[in-house]
């Protein structure tokens, strides 16, 4: 690994950034004398309490009522307490500019643009709040989205959480079963969608899956259908009616009211990926999130007022919630709703000269797509208003930082970042003030006392371990849904460690403060850098009478994952095409068609542990060729020679 830096900011950038100005800030009000990333950083969680203090004072956070105790630690990490006594409004400071600046620019592949300035979303937001007033939505109660990536669907968040109530959300191509498993845990009071959507050329229709989920979630009461995409003629389902209609005679010179809530009041409700089960509801709090994401775009990113700010990310996918805090520091928020490769690869770099985007992220997958599509974007397009990329899902290669260097952008920051679903924000992430190195996110995140350990819960640098966190912050989830007990909550990220929070990825702090990241070190499959569930797959497979059981594992292929699916047939069934076709349709109707298996393969065992649970991690192990440890504690060993050198995993 070289430690000549691929890029670092110029004394000017340096000079002028958000981050310098926040250490000018701690250092007046606490009369220190930082000067350098890594001594703010040990500030950061030595003082937790006097560090998330200033970020609150320092962003302008607008709160109603100051906390009585900035931090109770006490036990747990999951029973810290943060700016206990405190109401604030998360919509409200989202919606703190009412001027004519854009605030949210909107394009779809067809190449329909939208434009909404802060004023106009004002506007927006308060008569669908006062509507949502009208079917009852009060403090507490749930309101989803079944939406693409769209304005209204931003403005459906802010008028519900501007009333205190909690937003979820989920895109259109995720199938019925998929989005009844998650909504149907939380029971939605209001369910706004879209009548169809645009992807690669097609439209697909979204009301007939809408009324099959209505029909399966009793509590939805109300449907309001954005009429996004041309459908011609659509019937509409029951409860069902379009939002022109329903905001029909609304006052258009109405202004928002925010409720205010306590700090920890649950704000958004994300899923996990469903590996053991449903997935678990993970409730992110207000207080959080907002302070986490301004910390995150404002002080790390250098995202301002005048700046543009964009994620290739769908509403399913926490980089969506990420992406419209974006408003909360004035800057313009970029949406795009589409296939990025619609009608050809230099769809998103269009994009960045056409919308004057600063602050452009995506996924390493699309990086590596756009390098093999033998795309050379510095040859072809302007970028000259680009100044940070940032990269996520999955690890982004040490050969993707050359390729974005060589052929997208010399003078860019390249911010590969990592956290996930589970804190909706990052624990590794960039900084406008730090160099970019290759192979490595350049940071660890302010304010978390980030650790890579290793089995004895040593802490390493410089060598792999498992990605850790011992201490709490505020962007921990506040509970998990109908979890009363903390029991999932635990199980989900302390069963490793019971008194620090265990991430699942297997990492790296380098020498130089940054971090390398592995990829997952649990079971979860990472397709596209997108988290999936086994279970979910395992539900569609069993609808199927002619598989008697599977397993499914992800195969490292190339520079990405690829879903595997093994079936063990009934007595006098085969695996042939024409089931592989009926499988792969299933799938791919009830959940996404990014958990559609790359091969079904038939095997005639599943290798299983004593107590009967089939050993995902040994299969993925096997197909790897690794080692097995531990077969003793499987009850039948010599199943996993049915795994090895299979030569259907060769191509």
């Amino acid at each position: 690994m070289t430690e000549q830096p691929l890029w670092q900011p110029d004394p000017q950038q340096l000079k002028n950034s958000q981050l310098s100005q926040f250490t000018d800030y701690v250092n007046r009000q606490h009369d220190f004398s930082l000067h350098s990333y890594k001594e703010l950083h040990q500030y950061s969680i030595e003082n937790r309490a006097s560090f998330w203090r200033d970020v609150l004072e320092y962003c302008d956070v607008v709160y109603h009522q100051d906390a009585d105790q900035d931090l109770i630690d006490k036990g747990h990490m999951i029973d810290a307490q943060w700016f206990n006594g405190m109401t604030l409004n998360f919509a409200e400071n989202l919606l703190r500019k009412k001027d004519d600046d854009s605030a949210i620019s909107f394009t779809d592949e067809k190449g329909q643009q939208v434009n909404h300035s802060y004023r106009q979303l004002h506007q927006k937001v308060a008569q669908i709040q006062q509507k949502l007033k009208q079917c009852g939505v009060t403090q507490g109660d749930r309101v989803v989205g079944y939406m693409p990536n769209i304005p209204e669907t931003v403005m459906a968040m802010l008028a519900a959480t501007s009333l205190g109530a909690v937003w979820s959300s989920t895109s259109p191509d995720f199938g019925i079963n998929g989005v009844v498993d998650r909504f149907g845990q939380i029971e939605p009071k209001v369910m706004f969608c879209a009548n169809a959507y645009y992807y690669n050329g097609k439209t697909h229709d979204c009301l007939e899956k809408v009324k099959h989920i209505s029909e399966q979630i009793d509590s939805i009461e109300h449907i309001v259908v954005v009429d996004f995409a041309d459908q011609g003629e659509q019937t509409l389902p029951d409860k069902a009616v379009y939002l022109a209609d329903w905001l029909d005679g609304t006052d258009e010179s109405a202004v928002v009211e925010f409720t205010p809530v306590p700090f920890d009041h649950p704000l958004y409700i994300l899923y996990s990926s469903g590996t053991t089960g449903k997935p678990k509801c993970i409730v992110h709090r207000t207080g959080g999130i907002l302070l986490q994401h301004l910390k995150e775009l404002q002080i790390h990113s250098n995202i301002t007022s005048g700046k543009s700010l964009f994620y290739f990310t769908t509403c399913g996918w926490m980089m969506w919630n990420w992406l419209v805090s974006g408003l909360a520091t004035g800057a313009t928020v970029v949406l795009y709703d589409g296939s990025p490769f619609y009608p050809d690869g230099n769809r998103l770099f269009d994009l960045i000269d056409d919308q004057n985007i600063t602050h452009f992220g995506t996924s390493a997958k699309w990086i590596s797509a756009v390098e093999k599509a033998g795309l050379k974007p510095r040859e072809s397009h302007d970028l000259s208003s680009l100044e940070t990329i940032f990269s996520t899902g999955s690890p982004l290669l040490p050969e993707n930082f050359d390729f974005v260097y060589r052929d997208i952008k010399q003078d860019v920051c390249l911010s590969s970042i990592s956290g996930g679903t589970d804190i909706c924000s990052c624990f590794a992430l960039g900084c406008s003030d730090l160099p970019v190195y290759r192979g490595q996110l350049q940071c660890l995140g302010l304010g978390l006392s980030v650790k890579v350990l290793d089995e004895e819960k040593n802490s390493l640098i410089g060598e792999p371990g498992e990605l850790a966190c011992d201490k709490a912050f505020p962007a921990m989830p506040v509970y998990f849904w109908h979890d009363a007990d903390n029991s999932r909550y635990k199980s989900a990220y302390f069963d490793k460690y019971p008194d620090i929070w265990c991430h699942s990825d297997r990492a790296e702090i380098t020498p130089q403060g940054g971090m390398i990241i592995y990829g997952r070190s649990d079971t979860t499959l990472n397709p596209g850098g997108v988290r999936i569930g086994t279970a979910e797959i395992y539900r569609q497979v069993e609808k199927h009478p002619e598989v008697l059981e599977s397993i499914v594992v992800g195969q490292e292929w190339g520079d990405d994952t690829r879903v595997i699916l093994f079936v063990v047939m009934q007595s006098g069934y085969q695996l042939d095409d024409d089931l592989i076709k009926q499988i792969k349709a299933t799938i791919r109707q009830n959940t996404t068609p990014r958990h559609v298996p790359a091969k079904i393969i038939a095997v005639t065992d599943i290798p299983k542990t004593i107590s009967g649970k089939m050993v995902e991690l040994a299969v993925r192990d096997v197909i790897h060729g690794k080692n097995v440890p531990n077969t003793d504690a499987l009850a039948n060993p010599e199943a996993l020679d049915l795994y090895k050198n299979l030569p259907e995993l060769q191509d």
